[in-house]
């Protein structure tokens, strides 16, 4: 298992942001160093990290194979991208909130339907996704 210690590295950070659009001139000056968990994770103990499977949140970014952090300190609120337990599975949607009050769950793809959580739902929110990252390679 590994230890904070054997995780945290910091990265260079450099100033200049990487384009998605025309290409800008190139700055090489180095900004700052980036320690990437502490940039994703607010509070180690309360945090994990899930595998995305399926593409229920293709439009939100979250991506097969996705790696989603989870905070299981965060209080959720309506509009967060969460991983709940539903009837014993896991699953990873926006949480929403009926006309009357109850908890949605909300798919970030049109091809998915909104899960309505009912009274004999055996429903959980087991924490609040605060980030995520991907491999290409």
């Amino acid at each position: 298992m590994m230890n904070e210690r054997t995780i945290r590295r910091a990265i260079p950070l450099f100033s200049s942001k990487a384009s998605a659009g025309f290409p800008s001139p190139a700055d090489d000056h180095l900004e700052s160093r980036l320690d990437v968990t502490e940039y994703l994770i607010d509070q180690a103990d309360a945090t994990f990290f899930a595998m995305v499977t399926g593409d229920s949140m293709r439009d939100a970014g979250l991506l097969e194979n996705d790696i989603v952090v989870v905070d299981r300190s965060k209080k959720p609120v309506i509009s967060n991208i969460i991983i709940a337990i539903i009837d014993g599975e896991f699953t990873i949607k926006s949480l929403g909130q009926s006309k009357s009050g109850r908890p949605i769950l909300i798919p970030a793809n049109p091809d998915y339907p909104i899960i309505e959580i009912k009274d004999e739902t055996d429903f959980q929110v087991w924490g609040v996704v605060t980030g995520s990252f991907r491999r290409f390679r």
